[in-house]
């Protein structure tokens, strides 16, 4: 009797701390209302709503609870929100940065592994009324296009093999020469949303000259706004080539249109830097080859090219977008300034041919160039089984236009600059940067 009388007197106090413990990991447990909606909202139900371009919607408690495994699955590989830059090298912030923290990644395990309670639904934010897929989605920021240009009517297939259109189409409604400040890719809703997989819609100016590549779109890019100060030169004739590559997906559909709105600066408004949006660089195909002459990967096998280009004016880049198709697995963009210094600006690690993804940079981080800098492009190709989006790696691949096929090259939104201009981005940025140290 003494000795149970001691055990408990010598364990009491060890079971009150386990309650206390037990208490407050119940008090800490996430819940939906608080903790996991608001990073839905924020990074997921953009394309997750009855709109959007997701498979189910994920605005509230009983759409998201059914799938709170699978959450956590595709959160924890990162394979979900779609974002595949490597986060351990180059340039980390970006303007339209969907990536999770690992802090919001581990939220969303302690909430699955707590059984996922829903908690006080007076505790969501507030909701967000996403645009419909057929609206603009830069409408509610910028208002309505000055301008919408339209492809010819084209009629999807159920079934089959990709499927390229290319009208030209007159270009109509300028008066006078403008500068574009902002345009946006929008394909029909909702077949087109599902279909168009990338396009390009290229201004060939009236009695010759530089063509100008007005909108360029990929499924993960859709719009492009340029930077303040910042404008495209657009003449007023021509005629608009279009380049859309549909791949199908069992659902057909009689004269499907694309759309392009653009946003001007005011009549006679000239601003300060004059961009040529987004440029290509090569990385197959160089040195006096065919294009992608170079791709030839074996099965069950790798390939890696480069592909490197002298800048022959200072330049500011804003973007990184890498093109690349289903065997494709890593870009790496690196700048070889002139005094020998070498810098990798991005490297996309993770690449998924479905995400077309523009890598956005902040305004405070954005590569400043000085002439002569070398842009040099490293490509990885992963024909192995060990690549998810392999669909056969029995097979040699070359180079092609289908997505079975692989081709390697960046869309990279820059802008060409005079010395001048060079020289004060540069004292800009040192302000900018000062200021951030100081704050």
């Amino acid at each position: 009797m003494i000795q149970l009388k001691n055990i408990v007197q010598t364990s009491l106090p060890a079971l009150i701390l386990a309650m206390i413990s037990i208490q407050s990991v119940a008090q800490e447990e996430p819940t939906y209302s608080k903790d996991i909606a608001p990073i839905l909202q924020e990074k997921c139900a953009s394309c997750h709503n009855p709109e959007g371009i997701g498979p189910m919607p994920l605005q509230n408690y009983s759409q998201v609870k059914p799938f709170a495994a699978l959450i956590h699955d595709r959160t924890s590989k990162r394979i979900m929100p779609p974002w595949h830059v490597d986060t351990g090298i180059g340039i980390q912030s970006f303007k339209n940065d969907a990536s999770l923290s690992e802090a919001q990644i581990d939220k969303i395990e302690a909430w699955v592994l707590a059984g996922a309670p829903e908690g006080n639904p007076s505790e969501l934010p507030e909701p967000i009324d996403f645009p419909s897929g057929a609206e603009w989605q830069l409408g509610e920021q910028l208002g309505p296009p000055d301008l919408i240009i339209k492809s010819s009517p084209y009629d999807v297939i159920a079934n089959g093999q990709d499927q390229w259109w290319q009208p030209s189409v007159p270009f109509e409604g300028l008066n006078d020469e403008r500068f574009l400040r902002a345009a946006e890719f929008k394909p029909s809703y909702p077949l087109g949303k599902k279909v168009v997989h990338h396009g390009h819609a290229v201004l060939v100016p009236e009695g010759g000259g530089r063509s100008v590549a007005l909108a360029r779109y990929g499924v993960g890019k859709s719009w492009e706004i340029f930077p303040d100060g910042t404008g495209m030169r657009v003449p007023a004739n021509g005629n608009i080539a279009w380049n859309l590559h549909y791949f199908p997906v069992g659902a057909e559909g009689a004269d499907d249109v694309v759309e392009v709105g653009l946003w001007f600066y005011p009549e006679g408004q000239t601003p300060e830097k004059e961009t040529i949006g987004e440029a290509m660089f090569r990385v197959d195909g160089l040195k006096g080859m065919a294009r992608g002459q170079d791709i030839v990967i074996p099965p069950h096998g790798y390939q890696v090219l480069q592909g490197t280009h002298r800048l022959d004016a200072p330049a500011v880049i804003h973007s990184y977008r890498p093109h690349l198709h289903m065997r494709g697995k890593v870009m790496t963009m690196e700048a070889i300034y002139p005094d020998g210094k070498k810098e990798v600006l991005s490297q996309v690690n993770n690449y998924d041919h479905n995400w077309q993804i523009a890598y956005i940079y902040e305004d405070d981080v954005k590569p400043i160039l000085p002439t002569g800098t070398i842009l040099q492009f490293t490509s990885v190709f992963d024909n192995t089984a060990n690549n998810p989006i392999n669909p056969d790696p029995e097979q040699w691949v070359v180079f092609g236009r289908r997505g079975v096929d692989e081709m390697s090259h960046a869309w990279v939104g820059i802008t060409y600059i005079d010395e001048e201009q060079y020289v004060q981005t540069v004292a800009e940025r040192r302000v900018q940067q000062e200021t951030l140290r100081i704050q």
